[in-house]
């Protein structure tokens, strides 16, 4: 039975009766008084609404109903303002799936009306349709589910209503991996200009960003290897943007396989751009290389060779494959392929260089047993292929 309040409370809120003969329940919020946000019919019930708010007040599980008067469209374009330490096209990425995916159809509700249930009509609803795949939906659930749990430490809601279970979980299916002679393949095949993208891709396996930002003074073939600690990304516009790698463990020393040296030898000659800060990777003047220009080529690359199926990127998952299967413990892997969040990266800081050496000559070992078995007639070695 809830009783009158005392005093003090009372001078926290107040109840009037409305020229409507209903009531009017207001209480201070900050130093202002605030009014409920209904009216109710009887005394009772507005002073019963008083001692709820001030018994969540006192839990701390208050929430201002004016707070989330804001709506997910409005909340989510100062998010993304707010967030200056996201890289570029990470910035792209979320405001496409806020646009395509998101934003359509829960953008213009409140957030305080924005229930679990309306969340997994809208999950479920992405699933079914034709577009976007389930690896989309995953990453656009993750989004909303950031941008709440940043709505609830802002006071604004008093739970993140986004609560499905293993809904940020991405199941993207199995990716090819291409076999040694099949790689070899790929780079006889493709323009003379990306034949060592292909094999440092394959072998090294660095990612496309870290390809393209490569510049001279990072690749050391006396000692056998390329130091990474800058990639490339390319906005929607073209724009190339230079920053560090994709984490922090994406900073560092790869050891290269000993065949891959005359390869980089030969495209360093013909194709890299001069001085020490040139790029190794570039477009014709030297800039950097337009990811389209790469693509493209892959493409015709695979359709000339009849490979469905087959991503550019594949070849840094044949490449880490190909590692595994030296025996390689997956700390070195972590270490080799720059996988890790910062976490991770202190996990994985203590695999040696040394240790990396004996990876790549392992792998070095198995390429050349399999150009061994390579028919006659199919040698594509550096020289004859830059001289095409």
């Amino acid at each position: 039975m809830i009783g009158r309040m005392t005093k003090a409370k009372a001078s926290w809120g107040s109840v009037r009766k409305l020229p409507s003969g209903r009531y009017q329940a207001r209480y201070r919020v900050d130093g202002r008084m605030a009014a409920a946000p209904t009216t109710f019919r009887t005394k009772r019930d507005a002073e019963a609404y008083l001692s709820t708010v001030r018994a969540d007040m006192e839990r701390g599980t208050w929430v201002n109903p004016m707070a989330g008067k804001v709506t997910l469209r409005e909340y989510s374009t100062k998010w993304l303002e707010q967030r200056p330490d996201l890289r570029p096209r990470t910035v792209e990425l979320y405001e496409g799936e806020l646009r395509l995916h998101i934003l359509p159809v829960l953008g213009d509700l409140e957030l305080a009306k924005l229930t679990p249930t309306k969340v997994r009509d809208w999950h479920s609803a992405l699933l079914k349709a034709d577009r976007p795949g389930n690896t989309t939906v995953a990453k656009c659930y993750r989004l909303l589910h950031a941008i709440l749990n940043t709505a609830v430490a802002d006071e604004l809601l008093v739970r993140n209503p986004g609560g499905i279970k293993g809904a940020g979980q991405e199941k993207a299916p199995e990716r090819p991996i291409a076999s040694i002679p099949q790689v070899f393949e790929i780079a006889d095949t493709i323009e003379p200009r990306f034949r060592a993208m292909v094999l440092v891709g394959a072998f090294v396996g660095l990612r496309l960003g870290e390809m393209l930002a490569l510049t001279r003074e990072r690749i050391d073939l006396l000692h056998g290897r390329i130091k990474v600690v800058e990639q490339y990304q390319e906005l929607k516009d073209g724009t190339h943007i230079l920053g560090p790698p994709k984490s922090d463990a994406g900073i560092r020393t790869v050891a290269i396989p000993a065949m891959l040296k005359p390869e980089l030898e030969a495209h360093l000659a013909t194709y890299a751009a001069p001085g020490k800060k040139g790029l190794v990777f570039c477009g014709p003047n030297g800039q950097p290389l337009r990811r389209a220009t790469w693509y493209s080529a892959w493409n015709r690359t695979m359709a000339e060779l009849g490979i469905e199926g087959m991503k550019p990127h594949d070849l840094r998952h044949t490449g880490n494959t190909l590692a595994a299967m030296t025996g390689a413990s997956t700390k070195e892997l972590m270490a080799r392929f720059g996988q890790s969040t910062s976490r991770a990266a202190l996990i994985y800081q203590h695999a040696t260089q040394d240790r990396d050496h004996e990876i790549a000559e392992a792998l070095n070992g198995m390429i050349e047993a399999n150009l061994k078995q390579r028919p006659t007639g199919t040698d594509a070695s550096p020289s004859r292929k830059m001289a095409q």
